[in-house]
């Protein structure tokens, strides 16, 4: 990742993280995070808190999903609590996703970041820059 692209910063938002491979009922545990667990949420969308406390309004969920091109991509939801309903916020970017956390919890950010850069270590997904 180029140096002046970093957490926190407004040019990060830009970043998305994308597998090598899809999400399958076959492999989603592979991907735990602080013992949570994927669960599938409609066809090919999966979902995994990456932050989420009895404690604390503010949710943020893993979001690994197909996008048109075919490229399965780690996005990011905020939990919402609307008339007692919990529902999910349009997914955004790595980037952005991983800023609004940052900006509520850094180091549960960085957290999640080095999750995403160990998938990158074991050559299971790298850091794109989308428009």
């Amino acid at each position: 990742m180029d140096d002046n692209i970093k957490l926190g910063n407004a040019s990060f938002d830009n970043m998305m993280f994308v597998l090598k491979n899809e999400i399958t009922q076959k492999n989603h545990k592979d991907y735990k995070f602080m013992n949570n667990e994927m669960q599938e949420i409609a066809d090919d969308i999966w979902a995994m808190p990456a932050y989420m406390k009895e404690d604390d309004d503010y949710s943020s969920f893993f979001m690994f999903t197909k996008i048109e091109s075919g490229d399965t991509v780690v996005a990011f939801s905020e939990g919402q609590l609307n008339d007692g309903n919990f529902a999910l916020s349009n997914p955004m970017t790595s980037g952005k996703g991983l800023n609004r956390l940052f900006k509520h919890d850094e180091k549960r950010a960085h957290s999640v970041l080095h999750f995403l850069n160990m998938i990158s270590k074991a050559n299971e997904g790298d850091w794109r820059i989308v428009e």
